[in-house]
């Protein structure tokens, strides 16, 4: 009896997940009709939107790349009929989200109907989504109605490139990435104690010392490897990124270090530290004792000299300046921090980093600009206009949310891809376990938060740290399927997630990590 049970239910679950379209995340509203559209190079992407070029540009690229041919793209006029057709259309939307779209597939087209880029671009991506996983010239999709937006407006997926650096063709894939969940930040971590990776031309002995170092940690830091380890991208590189990235919907907020790991820049520019040097760049990983020193004026006009330089590059309203791990022994034996901590009054060393980050805000305020950092920057008290990180559990954000300042929830317990997905590991990780479930299962808005404070949730990020990436094929391990399930818990209403139902749809998806050719991980599902 309890067998036939057990085989009730799973017929009863088999019968309700196949009416859910085979989309991550999971559209608000999705209706499923019998019946499917085919899509053949005869077909016609008609734009009859002023947001759809970047779209249809996507979507031609998607099919050349992964089906071997691309479709004719034609202006066409508000609500035209057409046949035989992908219709990127204006709608008037009314669904108080960022980036809604409806989606029509009937059995002479596919209707994209947006009032804005973003919305277009996310309705291609499940318009994608419902491809055939096999190369084919015929590809039919099945018939269905979409109502669609998401819940979170700030949906997030980092890189760390100091610690192993990247080529920007895999950045520009890592982005695509992104974009196929719906995600839309890429913050990119550029400089660290074991590398500066981003060019900085009045300052060049930043890239020509700092992005180099002369080993590289074996293991968990049982011993080096003594290559010599360099890499760093070129303002024309970091352009095209940035560039790529808008083009698909994806802002790129950098990251620039400070006032701790900051070692690279010190080994180009000793007098920016305490001691004065001579420093290193980083050879093994973990918190190192030298950091930016935070008395002296020299640091801060190298700082907002760098800073300069790094806004004329990236258009992103956030600037991440880190703020993270700074330990305060230096500044605690370095006489022009103490005497700045004397002439200002300030109680300690955290209030000394306090004053750090306020003065480099007010700089980026001027400009237009607004900072974010890890949670330490509430120590000693947060800047005024300060969006906080929340990484060491979800206690600074709630703080930070308390005081009425914006959060982006990162928690290392639910979204560090950098810790294993299996139990046993099988591969070299930096530890801790965070299986798919766990992942899916996030919540970004804390309880503590009453619903005002809740507001200032924008919403939440995955974290790449690369100690133990490097290499791309290890990077897309670490992600898949994990990436999935985060794009579930920032696009989709709370209501609408389901664990089931998504373990349902993710067949579909291993099939198109095969067809993409990337590396992904089964072991961690259960």
């Amino acid at each position: 009896m309890k067998k036939l049970l057990v085989l009730a239910f799973a017929a009863l679950c088999t019968s309700a997940f196949a009416q859910t379209l085979n989309v991550v995340p999971a559209p608000y509203k999705a209706e499923v009709k019998p019946g499917t559209f085919t899509i053949t190079p005869a077909t016609k992407i008609v734009v009859a939107t002023p947001y759809g070029d970047k779209s249809a540009a996507f979507l031609n690229k998607y099919l050349k790349d992964y089906y071997g041919f691309s479709l004719a793209v034609v202006q066409g006029k508000q609500n035209e009929e057409v046949k035989n057709a992908v219709m990127l259309n204006y709608d008037r939307m009314d669904l108080g989200k960022p980036g809604g779209y409806d989606l029509e597939i009937d059995n002479e087209k596919a209707y994209i109907g947006s009032d804005n880029g973003p919305g277009t671009f996310y309705g291609v991506q499940t318009l994608i989504q419902l491809l055939p996983t096999e190369k084919s010239t015929n590809l039919p999709v099945q018939q269905c109605s979409v109502e669609d937006s998401a819940r979170f407006a700030y949906r997030g997926l980092m890189l760390d490139c100091g610690r192993h650096f990247f080529s920007v063709d895999f950045i520009k894939q890592y982005i695509d990435f992104l974009a196929s969940y719906k995600l839309n930040t890429f913050h990119w971590h550029l400089t660290e104690d074991q590398g500066w990776r981003i060019e900085i031309k009045k300052y060049p002995g930043l890239t020509a010392l700092g992005s180099c170092r002369n080993g590289t940690a074996i293991g968990h830091n049982q011993g080096n490897d003594s290559v010599k380890y360099c890499g760093y991208y070129t303002q024309a590189q970091i352009k095209e990124v940035v560039k790529y990235a808008a083009d698909r919907f994806v802002t790129v907020v950098p990251e620039i270090e400070m006032p701790g790991h900051s070692v690279a820049a010190l080994t180009a520019y000793p007098y920016l530290g305490c001691t004065k040097g001579p420093y290193q760049v980083g050879m093994k990983w973990g918190v190192e004792s030298d950091v930016f020193c935070a008395g002296n004026d020299s640091t801060y006009k190298f700082i907002q000299d760098v800073l300069e330089e790094v806004l004329a590059l990236f258009p992103s309203k956030l600037i991440h300046i880190g703020g993270d791990e700074c330990p305060k022994v230096r500044w605690k034996t370095c006489p022009v921090c103490q005497k700045r901590i004397k002439d200002l009054g300030l109680k300690d060393e955290h209030a000394l980093q306090s004053y750090f980050v306020q003065r480099i805000e007010k700089y980026l305020n001027s400009k237009g600009r607004q900072i974010i950092g890890w949670d330490e920057i509430l120590e000693g008290g947060l800047a005024p206009n300060a969006s906080v990180m929340s990484w060491r559990g979800e206690e600074g954000g709630i703080e930070a949310a308390k005081q009425h300042h914006t959060v982006v929830m990162t928690p290392g317990t639910y979204v560090y891809f950098d810790h294993s997905q299996n139990k046993p590991e099988d591969s070299l990780t930096i530890g801790g376990y965070l299986p798919l479930q766990v992942v899916y299962n996030y919540e970004p808005v804390p309880a503590a938060l009453t619903e005002a404070e809740a507001k200032y949730v924008l919403g939440a990020q995955a974290n790449v740290w690369t100690e133990y990436m490097t290499n791309p094929g290890k990077i897309e391990y670490m992600l898949f399927p994990r990436l999935a399930a985060l794009s579930e818990v920032l696009w989709s209403q709370k209501g609408t997630k389901n664990w089931d139902g998504f373990l349902a749809r993710m067949p579909t998806q291993y099939k198109r990590y095969q067809l993409w050719q990337v590396k992904y991980n089964l072991k961690g599902v259960n």
